[in-house]
């Protein structure tokens, strides 16, 4: 037994409600959608307001006399403006609730062709989120029937509007594209990774955490993500970043939050403060694990409420933008030592996502070798390119395990920066390339952390043999050098006795000069391994 027709429209006071006299010779949405002989609707639920109340008599009877078979079911609406979105769709969405919908024995139509362009929206959604289990049924005057005009049934569910889900398919490709600066990459779960990017960019405000060691391109993507939502229209505003490992004390506070004239010794003008300038915009904070406790509380209240109190303010200051955040370090470690406050991470962490080193991409290193020489050509106006040789062992050398890339982008970007620079007539070489490689190797095995698991064969970060009171005081002070936020932290730390014997201390200094005993600077100590 077939399913009978029901159709739902509102009633359309303008356009159905054209002259007594001359009704039958214009076009009337409602009615004419009953001419049909190919649509024979068993109901018809009319949708008018009480002020509508003749009109919708006469449609109705209009709509017997040309479908008698169809049985029409009045639904007062009451809208006190019919232009208010949320009104209209609560009044609507109300009277769907209510509906004893019989699917198993009836098929729905939602009209949309009458009502303000606000109803017809309201009941698009309805039918798109399926409160309605309907499909759409649009009309038109243009025919060549008659009166009685056209119509197209439009199901949402159906696959037959492929040509508009593979245009929004484009969309997302051209932004993943996007997303990855036009680098051709190979490897899948990085590709995954950036289409989830791509679709939060596109529809979330929430904060985004790119996680990642130092190099992996959390910089550029932040930026890539910023251009993309600028693209949707989804921001307003500015891009501002700051890396948090250069703030510190009340510098941290007066660059994030701003300050007033006279907050502090220096403060001789008052400042806005990165997330005022951010407003509307795209906040990167990068590093964001090296902020300090105080600072931590005040971004949690801005990110969450858009108000934060600048230094030396009596009113708090508004600011509503969206933040990404970078970092390097274990934020879930750094809370559990108390170094990172908990419930801001958790309201960081909602889109958190980790950019692979680039030792875990080898295959996306040849295009991303191509990229590099295209950037270093639009820069430069000098075009490089590789003897196929060259080419040929460099790529060799970049994908194979003795290729360790320990500051990821950075050192792949550097490298061809070099090659490109020195190559005679812009064609390197592979003499050109070998010098590069020995290059990588040296400066890899100068940042090699010394081997102090066992202190009888330890070494320092250049190979030369290290005596095991050197090497297990080595290892302590590395330890220092990896939970301290900077050079002076570590040095007050590691001498914190002998300091207060010195009319003057210089402790960083003295670290300084410590760590080139052994091969060492700041950055290469806290970029050591446990």
């Amino acid at each position: 037994m077939a399913k009978r027709t029901v159709i739902f429209g509102l009633l359309g006071s303008r356009l159905d409600g054209a002259a007594h006299d001359r009704r039958w010779d214009q076009w009337r949405p409602t009615v004419s959608l009953f001419q049909h002989d190919d649509l024979e609707p068993a109901r018809l639920v009319l949708l008018s307001q009480t002020q509508e109340g003749r009109l919708a008599e006469i449609v109705a009877a209009d709509v017997r006399s040309v479908s008698p078979n169809t049985a029409v079911e009045h639904v007062p609406v009451r809208f006190k403006d019919p232009w208010d979105f949320a009104e209209v769709f609560r009044v609507l969405d109300d009277v769907a609730r209510a509906y004893p919908f019989d699917r198993d024995n009836e098929d729905y139509l939602v009209h949309i062709t009458t009502g303000t362009h606000v109803a017809q929206i309201c009941l698009f959604l309805l039918v798109e989120t399926r409160r309605i289990p309907a499909r759409l049924v649009q009309s038109s005057p243009r025919s060549t029937r008659g009166s009685q005009g056209n119509y197209s049934i439009i199901d949402l569910d159906l696959s037959r509007y492929d040509a508009l889900a593979a245009r929004f398919a484009a969309e997302h490709r051209e932004g993943v594209d996007f997303l990855k600066a036009g680098i051709a990459t190979q490897n899948a779960a990085f590709n995954r990774l950036m289409e989830r990017i791509e679709h939060v960019a596109g529809r979330s405000t929430d904060p985004i955490l790119l996680a990642g060691p130092t190099g992996v391109g959390k910089t550029q993507l932040a930026r890539r993500i910023f251009e993309l939502k600028r693209r949707l229209h989804a921001v307003e505003g500015s891009f501002v970043e700051v890396n948090c490992a250069t703030l510190r004390g009340d510098h941290a506070m007066a660059t994030l939050f701003g300050h007033e004239r006279g907050a502090f010794t220096g403060a001789t003008a008052r400042r806005d403060g990165l997330l005022r300038a951010a407003d509307g915009g795209l906040l990167f904070l990068d590093e964001i694990g090296e902020l300090g406790l105080d600072e931590q509380a005040m971004l949690l209240r801005a990110i969450e409420e858009g108000v934060f109190l600048p230094l030396g303010a009596d009113k708090p200051a508004k600011s509503r933008f969206q933040l990404i955040a970078g970092t390097n370090r274990d934020l879930a470690a750094d809370v559990r030592a108390g170094r990172f406050r908990e419930d801001l991470l958790a309201r960081i962490d909602l889109w958190s996502f980790a950019l692979p080193p680039l030792a875990e991409r080898r295959e996306d290193i040849e295009p991303n070798v191509e990229h590099e020489l295209a950037r270093h050509f639009a820069q430069t106006g000098r075009r490089v390119t590789f003897a196929a040789e060259a080419r040929a062992r460099f790529l060799t050398f970049a994908a194979s395990p003795a290729a360790v890339w320990r500051a990821n982008f950075r050192d792949l970007g550097a490298a061809l920066t070099r090659l490109a620079t020195l190559a005679p007539g812009g064609r390197i070489t592979a003499p050109l390339v070998e010098e590069e490689i020995e290059r990588l190797r040296a400066g890899w095995a100068r940042l090699e952390q010394p081997r102090v698991d066992s202190p009888s064969a330890a070494t320092d970060a250049r190979g030369e043999p290290l005596d095991r009171f050197d090497a297990v005081q080595l290892a302590d002070v590395l330890r220092v050098c990896r939970e301290s936020r900077s050079l002076s932290e570590a040095g007050r730390t590691l001498f914190a006795v002998s300091r207060t014997k010195k009319a003057s201390s210089n402790d960083a200094d003295r670290l300084r000069k410590y760590l080139a005993r052994f091969g060492l600077d700041y950055e290469s100590a806290r970029a050591s391994d446990s």
